[in-house]
């Protein structure tokens, strides 16, 4: 299920006007961009219409199981620079002098209770991420590609992930049907064999890091041995991707191919994110994928663009991860 929210015009400018007075820049000083939002929240500044429909999003992701929301009409920065396509993230500081789209992801973050993600190791250790196609990396299967992704979880490798994943669409042409596809973790298990669920709770499984985070940390090859499902129905898993352990024995190696015909036949969401969407999801207790219909306009689809966040589910989420953080800035993974 993913619940929907549509502002109006008026709504979307109301808030436009206090976010934009953030002048702090995120990628310069976090810690102090972070706080500028702190203060409009404490002061009682953002419009209640924001603060309820944050609201509905923490009470439904907590006592009702719905871990998917699209916030339609929300606002974004007036000027949306295309990037150099060999070094986007540095032509990005050099380009983007506003920070909406950033302020608003932050303030979503802080309202629902889900502080936000970051490594040292991954975009400059940014908390805010591109998901924008870089030549170096395409047709790979990571943020930077140009073409499809399969089903997965971000960072499925990595000892720290995200519980949920927030895109917003900055540049997206409607020409184009590129979607994101959403699996709840349920449904999954709706079509899994009990015995195969019970092989894929075992540390029998290996993931490879991707492309981009080889180059980002010349460490990170594979994961550590791991299961594939763990409490009720989180998945680590990356279709193609994740594998069973070379001495791993014939059950293990049945159920990861059971998993894959779960995914098949499980019932599945599918979103457009369009400029000024704000599309947030399970990243854990789900899997998702980007599935390319038709390309009618080439150069949109090749300067599409989703500013992107990781957040923990909760504060308590976050603290079971506080030895691999930074002292000084929680959240902030140094330890890898």
């Amino acid at each position: 299920m993913i619940t929907q929210l549509q502002f109006s015009d008026i709504q979307k400018e109301e808030l436009s006007k206090l976010i934009g007075t953030i002048t702090t820049s995120p990628y310069k000083n976090y810690r102090l961009f972070k706080q500028s939002i702190t203060q409009l929240i404490e002061n009682g500044q953002v419009p209640s219409f924001f603060v309820q429909a944050c609201e509905q999003v923490r009470q439904e992701r907590k006592y009702q199981g719905i871990n998917a929301h699209l916030l339609r009409n929300v606002p974004l920065d007036t000027v949306i620079p295309e990037f150099d396509q060999s070094d986007s993230v540095n032509d990005k500081y050099a380009k983007k002098m506003t920070f909406v789209g950033e302020a608003l992801l932050e303030m979503f973050a802080q309202l629902t209770d889900s502080p936000l993600l970051a490594y040292r190791t991954r975009n400059n250790g940014d908390f805010f991420h591109d998901v924008y196609a870089d030549k170096k990396y395409s047709n790979t299967q990571t943020q930077k590609t140009d073409g499809e992704l399969y089903f997965h979880n971000d960072r499925t490798a990595h000892p720290v992930r995200a519980d949920f994943l927030s895109l917003l669409g900055m540049r997206c042409s409607e020409e184009n049907l590129i979607y994101t596809g959403y699996l709840d973790g349920k449904a999954i298990l709706e079509n899994l064999q009990a015995e195969s669920q019970e092989w894929l709770r075992k540390p029998l499984f290996v993931t490879p890091y991707d492309e981009y985070s080889r180059n980002s940390n010349v460490k990170q090859i594979d994961s550590e041995l791991h299961p594939i499902l763990e409490n009720t129905h989180t998945f680590r898993y990356y279709d193609t991707r994740t594998t069973y352990a070379p001495d791993a024995p014939t059950e293990a190696i049945k159920a990861l191919v059971d998993l894959k015909v779960a995914i098949t036949k499980a019932k599945k969401g599918r979103v457009s994110i369009n400029k000024g969407d704000l599309f947030s999801f399970a990243n854990q207790d789900s899997l998702h994928n980007r599935e390319i219909i038709q390309v009618n306009d080439q150069h949109s689809a090749e300067k599409r663009w989703l500013l992107k966040t990781y957040s923990f589910r909760s504060p308590e989420a976050m603290g079971v991860y506080n030895d691999y953080f930074d002292a000084n800035l929680p959240g902030f993974v140094v330890a890898e």
